[in-house]
């Protein structure tokens, strides 16, 4: 497979032909690893999200750092944020934008919503109302938003980082399956080392570490990057590597829902956004591989056999896990 790769790999284009863009990637998760402790893995997954231009879900408990997480990148990629804060009286007119009368003209003007950004942030999305999360819906699939008979678009680049606490919360609303499946990827922060914790503290005994994130790449360079993505090689066999998976999670006992061709699109962007990341023209077995879970836990739906919530995403889990063992890795 190597060998095809060698006499087949396309023009190489200027993101990974002189590493230069995998350098300056790098360069993002140091700045964002500055202000997110010890989560290292956790920083990559969301960086393969971001510059694979789909949208990101962290679901964990409250004050892991989530909301720090996407507002550092924001400042790393000199985005502009917007956060919303999802709560049950939320409506979805507060997210899109609506039209005020204007009195000294006699006029309606429209006036847009915090969605109207190129990083939102969406805060405890699960507190609000299924009429409430569903805004998001066609802004997340289309980069547009239809209010009051009339389509905008959405600035470029468009990214959605949502934050979920575990269902089992008091005051949740669970994410329907159309709303997770627009999720690129899933990923939880877990809790800190006592090391990294510590840091944590003195980190923040006169500054808030957020202040020393400086832009390492514009927006317009981002949107390059992404653009480039496209653009790296998947053989055929990992192609069909990746299918087997997919087609295993459609045939196991345990899951009543496997994982859809939206679900088969984002793992091949999100393996090829890897690539990229580690300044390569071609994917191998392991950008598959090592996103099979992140990208594919959220999408599969397990038997009611076992309890919701943070239960049957663990379930998920163990399952994917055992159809990536189960199936041979290309060589």
């Amino acid at each position: 497979m190597r060998d095809w790769i060698a006499s087949r790999s396309p023009k190489p284009f200027a993101v990974v032909a002189d590493n230069s863009g995998s350098q300056k990637l790098a360069q993002v998760c140091d700045a964002v690893g500055g202000v997110i402790r010890g989560k290292p893995e956790s920083i990559r997954q969301a960086l393969v999200a971001i510059i694979a231009g789909g949208h990101l879900l962290i679901e964990d408990v409250p004050g892991i750092g989530k909301t720090t997480l996407a507002n550092a990148f924001a400042r790393a990629f000199d985005l502009v944020f917007q956060r919303i804060q999802f709560t049950s009286d939320l409506l979805p007119s507060d997210v899109t934008g609506l039209s005020v009368f204007n009195q000294k003209t006699g006029e309606f003007e429209w006036k847009p919503g915090p969605i109207f950004a190129n990083l939102v942030l969406a805060d405890e999305i699960n507190r609000a109302t299924p009429k409430t999360q569903s805004a998001l819906l066609e802004a997340m699939a289309e980069m547009q938003v239809t209010a009051e008979g009339e389509t905008r678009p959405l600035p470029d680049p468009f990214i959605v980082i949502a934050t979920q606490n575990p269902s089992e919360h008091h005051g949740t609303f669970p994410l329907p399956e159309s709303q997770l499946d627009r999720f690129l990827l899933r990923l939880n922060l877990g809790y800190p080392t006592q090391d990294d914790e510590r840091e944590i503290l003195f980190d923040r005994q006169e500054h808030d570490p957020l202040d020393r994130v400086a832009a390492v790449l514009s927006s317009q360079e981002l949107l390059e990057i992404q653009s480039s993505v496209g653009h790296v090689r998947v053989d055929e066999v990992l192609a069909d590597y990746l299918l087997k998976i997919v087609d295993a999670t459609r045939r196991h006992e345990s899951l009543e829902l496997g994982v859809s061709p939206r679900g088969s699109l984002a793992l091949f962007r999100a393996a090829q956004a890897n690539a990229v990341i580690e300044g390569r023209s071609f994917c191998i077995p392991d950008d598959i591989k090592h996103l099979v879970i992140p990208c594919f836990a959220h999408r599969i739906l397990v038997g009611t056999r076992i309890a919701a919530g943070t239960a049957r995403i663990r379930e998920a889990e163990r399952i994917l896990r055992s159809i990536i063992d189960s199936i041979e890795v290309p060589i």
